[in-house]
């Protein structure tokens, strides 16, 4: 069996999504009071971050009693 050819750099990725996130905190550090509370902030006013979270709601089974 033939191997594919890698069409997708996983550590590229990590390290373009973390620039762009420094990038982010730079240009709104003076709204927090530190790193952390950006990051809440920016996990609070994702959108992405909604979506996730209800798909897992939808998915999650309830526990018996």
């Amino acid at each position: 069996m033939a191997k594919k050819p890698k069409t997708f750099d996983c550590v590229e990725m990590k390290r373009r999504t973390q620039e762009e996130i420094l990038a982010e905190w730079e240009s709104r550090k003076h709204e927090f009071s530190s790193y952390g509370t950006f990051l809440e902030a920016a996990i609070q006013e994702s959108e992405w971050t909604h979506k996730t979270w209800e798909r897992a709601r939808k998915q999650r089974t309830p526990v018996a009693p």
